[in-house]
């Protein structure tokens, strides 16, 4: 006994240490983003990548079907809620069109549509890996291609998963979290806001 106490209090700790920095991961995140942000949307040298809003639970059902919405982990009422005043956030931001881009699940297409800032369009890399980490590189590699090449110069929202948006930003957004987005020419990327509704 005396030999296993000291490791089971290293467990413990390194527990509430795991926890604690989840946590603050999890929480800190500004209310809303200033100007200069939406001002950079606005004109074209930024973006925002924004995750889905509130969709209660983890990952998907098995054996869920991209398409089918009764197969998938869907938003709330609260989700939905989300979603709509966010949009509404764009507009008191002087943004009411945006070129619009989702990933194919259920949750991230409700998303967008209720954003109403335009048509909803599917994008392939914007669509979750979460189950495929394998993926991971070839599809943000696949987004970073996309982005350099895009020439429209309307405001431009992507709206996709968690994973999707760390692996571009190094960010863990939280439901509904908007991340206003630079990218150069080589494809470096550099976050310059933040915001929640």
């Amino acid at each position: 006994m005396s030999i296993a106490y000291p490791f089971v209090r290293m467990k413990a700790l390194t527990a509430a240490l795991l926890a604690a920095f989840f946590l603050s991961v999890m929480t800190v995140a500004p209310a809303a983003a200033g100007p200069a942000g939406w001002a950079a949307v606005k004109n074209g040298t930024a973006f925002v990548i924004m995750r889905h809003a509130l969709a209660p639970g983890t990952g998907d059902p098995e054996n869920f079907t991209i398409g089918e919405c009764a197969t998938q982990r869907n938003l709330s009422a609260a989700g939905q809620q989300q979603a709509r005043a966010t949009g509404e956030l764009f507009r008191a931001s002087g943004i009411d069109k945006a070129e619009v881009w989702s990933s194919a699940w259920c949750r991230c297409r409700e998303t967008a549509e209720l954003l109403a800032l335009g048509e909803v369009r599917t994008l392939a890399p914007l669509n979750s890996f979460f189950r495929r980490q394998g993926r991971r590189d070839v599809q943000t590699s696949a987004l970073k291609d996309w982005l350099q090449v895009r020439t429209s110069d309307m405001p431009l929202v992507l709206v996709t998963h968690q994973v999707n948006i760390s692996a571009l930003t190094g960010v863990y957004p939280r439901s509904g979290e908007l991340i206003f987005v630079e990218i150069d020419d080589t494809g470096s990327v550099r976050v310059i806001d933040r915001a929640m509704n």
